[in-house]
């Protein structure tokens, strides 16, 4: 399965949850990589500051021939998350083509919801090509007990191509910990709310992905 983490709005929270969310599927003893298809190159910064290797494999491969050349290596894996670029056109388009389905991070905010039409755009445009391309938002550093917060997966639903995953990723500082020092989640803090939080939307996105390493 291949799943491109993609905004055409910067800052959405992309790398940390494609990061987390391999994280999760390789403790769920998935064989796991993590395209890094932004030129920023943020994923493969985040695998370079570690201690050790990470558990899943990183590469680069910010290149508008994403969509034709993934597929050789995806399917040593048995899952693959693309970090997608923001506002390269060519390289979103690359990445939403080599997705089985795309995910969309999306904050509580105004900016967000007027900023996911174009993204939105995209897959539609790729669907002609790729009918059964499957698209679902995410909602990231979700602040509670805020109106925004409860009224914004309400503002999404006019995106009925689209569906919310119903489980949000809180506001968290465990995030930027963890990230600073090279590692997810689940390895900084495998018992906090946020690890929790990822893996139950791991398994909304992934079915059944929980499994023993052999």
């Amino acid at each position: 399965m291949i799943i491109g983490v993609l905004n055409q709005k910067g800052g959405v929270g992309k790398t940390t949850i494609a990061v987390n969310l391999a994280s999760c599927f390789s403790h769920a003893g998935r064989s796991v990589l993590l395209v890094d298809a932004d030129p920023q190159g943020s994923a493969l910064s985040w695998s370079s500051v570690r201690a050790a290797e990470p558990a899943f494999a990183v590469v680069g491969m910010a290149k508008p021939t994403l969509h034709r050349e993934l597929p050789a290596l995806a399917k040593n894996y048995d899952v693959v998350l693309i970090d997608g670029a923001p506002r390269v056109n060519e390289l979103a388009r690359a990445a939403i083509l080599a997705s089985d389905l795309v995910l969309i991070p999306v904050q509580p905010s105004p900016y967000d919801i007027w900023a996911a039409s174009d993204t939105v755009k995209l897959i539609r445009e790729a669907r002609i090509y790729k009918e059964d391309l499957q698209a679902r938002f995410a909602i990231n550093r979700k602040i509670t007990n805020t109106a925004i917060g409860r009224d914004f997966s309400v503002a999404l639903d006019q995106f009925p191509d689209t569906p919310v995953l119903d489980v949000p990723l809180i506001q968290r500082v465990v995030y930027a910990e963890s990230a600073a020092r090279g590692l997810s989640v689940l390895e900084a803090a495998p018992q906090s709310e946020a690890a929790k939080e990822l893996k139950r939307l791991a398994a909304l996105i992934f079915p059944n992905p929980e499994r023993q390493a052999a």
